[in-house]
């Protein structure tokens, strides 16, 4: 949360001239009044259809059922981002969603934000480490981004 993936998915899309998919809405179904989590056989049946398309770019920080995907991907770009910058986003994201300047897929509210400082915390020291070693096998198509410029290296090679 905050590391800019899907502001980077975004861009490869539109640049790429493909689909991307938030993992978020892979596992929520959102509705108006509020999103509903999907059974798990419908978010992996979702998942499943969305890799076999011919081309698609997928983000999110889950990790534990998405082994279909890294397998299948032809790259994995891993932003990590230090904890610091993320919470700083979080706060932005949460101050312009609560303005209705930046769309929200939930509800901005003081308790969502503590929640998201929180995870973020959980990431840094879990499931980070659980995703380095999920990728390990796969080395030879992960890109390990820490810094803008090794971003910008990534998406324009040339500059």
């Amino acid at each position: 949360i905050g590391s800019g993936k899907t502001t980077l998915a975004k861009q490869l899309a539109t640049e790429l001239k493909i689909p991307h998919y938030e993992l978020d809405n892979i596992v929520w179904e959102r509705h108006p009044d509020g999103d509903k989590k999907r059974s798990i056989t419908a978010r992996n049946a979702l998942l499943e259809k969305t890799i076999q398309k011919e081309a698609w770019i997928i983000e999110g920080a889950h990790h534990t059922w998405i082994a279909p995907s890294i397998e299948k991907a032809d790259l994995i770009i891993f932003l990590d981002t230090k904890l610091t910058t993320r919470k700083r986003r979080i706060l932005t994201r949460f101050i312009k969603q609560k303005l209705n300047i930046e769309p929200a897929n939930y509800q901005p509210t003081l308790k969502t934000l503590r929640f998201l400082y929180q995870y973020n915390t959980i990431f840094e020291n879990e499931a980070k480490p659980e995703i380095l070693t999920l990728l390990e096998p796969y080395k030879e198509k992960v890109k390990w981004i820490q810094t803008p410029k090794e971003l910008r290296t990534l998406i324009k090679p040339d500059t």
